[in-house]
């Protein structure tokens, strides 16, 4: 008695599983590529002036502006951020980012950028905005996180000051956004 197998005929390919898409990088801790937007009942800011441990004033800052742009390619992916209103003395401070990286298995996001004023002509400030991601959907994005700066070097470099009888060595930013698709 022979163990002979009989051939095998290669199987068949089928019409669909031939102009599958192209398979996207691993970011699964970002929504689908698009534009993102967080309207300004669903996203706030707040300044913290501290002395140390001390905190000397907070105050909500107006959202003029804020956008989350994803690309395909995770290395382009953008953050921006306005704020203005009576919390900054009529001043506008700007906030854009030059990556945004997982940290954490994608639970958190690091968000390295600048911190400036509305005035193209001064030197922003490096800054870093940690993200802690509360929710992620295929269209939506809910973030909570904070920035911490030193006031000398923002004040030396952008121009922006605080308030004279609130003095401060640090400026803390919070931001809590949810962002939607828009395209």
């Amino acid at each position: 008695m022979t163990t002979e197998r009989p051939p095998t005929q290669p199987l068949p390919v089928h019409a669909s599983s031939a102009a599958a898409p192209p398979e996207q990088p691993d970011r699964d801790w970002l929504p689908r590529p698009g534009a993102y937007a967080a309207a300004a009942d669903h996203c706030i800011t707040e300044l913290t002036y501290r002395i140390g441990p001390l905190v000397t004033l907070r105050r909500r800052a107006d959202v003029e502006e804020v956008g989350l742009t994803v690309a395909p390619d995770p290395a382009h992916c953008l953050l921006s951020l306005a704020l203005g209103g009576d919390a900054l003395g009529g001043e506008l401070l700007t906030f854009v980012s030059t990556a945004i990286e997982p940290v954490a298995g994608g639970t958190r996001l690091r968000v390295p950028g600048s911190l400036g004023t509305g005035d193209a002509s001064l030197e922003p400030l490096p800054a870093t905005l940690l993200l802690r991601v509360v929710e992620r959907t295929g269209a939506g994005l809910l973030v909570v996180g904070t920035a911490r700066v030193p006031y000398g070097p923002l004040h030396r470099t952008t121009g922006f000051a605080l308030s004279r009888t609130r003095p401060a060595r640090h400026l803390g930013l919070l931001v809590a956004a949810e962002f939607t698709c828009t395209s």
